[in-house]
């Protein structure tokens, strides 16, 4: 793709590049978001699809180089870690070696979870390692994906023959946490729905292992079998290897589903997550929890393992302790007359993970390095 500009007071902005190899899910409503929000920089971006992310992390630097001018046009670069910035500002022009370099970190390939059966190839967190020494500032979405990411940098360090290093102190010192802001706009003006007098239990992640939809259904199962009334809305991308436990629970849980799939309209997927009372997650691996956080914001009430970002996102009243407290908690829940989240309360939960709270803070970092 084509460098596409987007002008905003060109007499007054800072010049900003935007590097996404992967630009799809997650990261383009990102970088959709940052440039609708930030109107004070003049945005260029650098774009490939959200596809093939093995091959995107090992030649998105060489493709990008190429692209770029011989003439310096920015004051920074803004990029994901689906690039190898070390090897970006080796190959590129030599104005690379002036412009400040900036990453987010949606996820890093240290704790990134691999397919069941397969090996982690260190190699892609070695790029992101590599990456991370080659730039000027680092944010991470959550502190439990900073954390895990110096701690697999402290691994790889040790893991390394004759060469002892401590590099990660120095990234360390350069990281700060940002959470990813959300737009709420389109999600706040869908109107609430007639109240259900039967519970409504949702989850709305990917369809994949690491989302551990075993315990989540397993659950369901034994309280649709103890004649505990609730009906279910799952949502969620499903992808090559899917958990036939989803096969068996769409068979098992007939009489309770609402809604079981995919849902690509936004105002659709909305309108779903509105009839919600409970959002359930019962994840191995969240760098951050985007889907709950929308689910929360539409008034469903959180119900969260505690452990990975989410002791960082929500009090403790609304998570749990392993799967055995959360069959108690789901029982006693479903056993209690059917509450959302007032508005007050849904508020009160997301609004520091909205576009006026957190832009600020992105305005602030992307111009704390400019030159």
């Amino acid at each position: 793709m084509n460098p596409q500009t987007v002008n905003r007071k060109p007499a007054t902005v800072n010049r900003l590049l935007l590097i996404e190899p992967y630009y799809g899910g997650s990261h383009r409503v990102f970088l959709d978001d940052l440039v609708h929000h930030l109107g004070d920089f003049e945005f260029t971006s650098l774009t490939q699809p959200a596809r093939n992310w093995k091959w995107r992390m090992r030649f998105a630097a060489p493709w990008c180089a190429a692209q770029l001018p011989a003439k310096r046009h920015v004051d920074a670069i803004l990029c994901s870690t689906f690039i190898d910035v070390a090897a970006l500002r080796g190959l590129g022009p030599s104005w690379l070696a002036e412009v400040p370099i900036f990453i987010y970190f949606h996820e890093n390939q240290f704790a990134y979870p691999v397919q069941q059966g397969d090996q982690r190839d260190y190699h892609f967190g070695l790029t992101n390692y590599l990456s991370a020494l080659a730039v000027d500032g680092l944010a991470f979405n959550s502190c439990y994906n900073r954390d895990t990411f110096l701690a697999g940098c402290r691994t790889i360090e040790k893991k390394a023959p004759d060469f002892p290093m401590r590099l990660h102190e120095d990234l360390s010192v350069k990281s700060r946490v940002l959470h990813p802001p959300l737009d709420f706009q389109l999600l706040d003006i869908v109107p609430d729905p007639t109240p259900q007098s039967v519970p409504v239990i949702v989850w709305n992640h990917r369809w994949e292992y690491d989302k551990n939809p075993e315990a989540f259904f397993k659950a369901l199962f034994i309280l649709a079998d103890e004649g505990l009334n609730f009906k279910l809305i799952v949502l969620g991308q499903s992808f090559g290897r899917l958990p036939t436990i989803f096969a068996q629970a769409q068979e098992r849980l007939a009489a309770q589903i609402i809604h079981f799939g995919y849902a690509p309209d936004r105002q659709h997927y909305f309108q779903l997550l509105k009839q919600g009372s409970i959002v359930v997650s019962t994840a191995n691996h969240e760098f951050f929890g985007m889907a709950v956080i929308e689910a929360v914001r539409a008034g469903c009430r959180p119900l969260l393992p505690k452990r990975l970002s989410y002791p960082e996102l929500f009090p403790a009243e609304f998570l749990y302790e392993d799967d055995d407290s959360l069959l108690a908690v789901l029982r006693r829940f479903l056993a209690q007359p059917h509450n959302r989240l007032s508005s007050e309360s849904r508020q009160h939960l997301t609004n520091d993970f909205s576009w006026p709270a957190l832009a600020p803070s992105y305005d602030l970092w992307l111009r704390s390095a400019s030159k």
